[in-house]
């Protein structure tokens, strides 16, 4: 019994750092992914922007489509006029956690 008990707890000693690196390294972000915590950041953040866009009587937030990634919020979509892309951009700036706001939006 004791012949194998030490092979064993070299191989569990030696198999656990590893795993350590493999399960980090699953996670991580790169330039065109975002990690696990970067994704469910983002997550929110549409959330709030789209939360904040719906509270504003002048915009339509059916009518704007937001995407994040890592913070910066796309906007996009057809609106009724230049005063409402100005608006849309203006409120998801003011959203915690936003970086930047592109704006693909056009008028109708």
């Amino acid at each position: 019994m004791k012949s194998i008990t030490k092979p064993l707890l070299f191989i569990t000693l030696l198999a656990l750092p590893l795993m350590g690196v493999l399960s980090v390294s699953g996670c991580a972000s790169t330039s065109t992914q975002s990690g696990t915590g970067e994704y469910i950041d983002d997550s929110v953040i549409t959330t709030k922007v789209k939360a904040a866009i719906l509270n504003e009587e002048t915009l339509k937030v059916a009518e704007i489509n937001m995407e994040t990634f890592k913070g910066v919020v796309q906007l996009s979509g057809f609106v009724n006029s230049q005063e409402d892309i100005q608006r849309a951009v203006v409120v998801a700036r003011s959203v915690a956690g936003v970086k930047s706001v592109e704006n693909d939006m056009r008028v109708k």
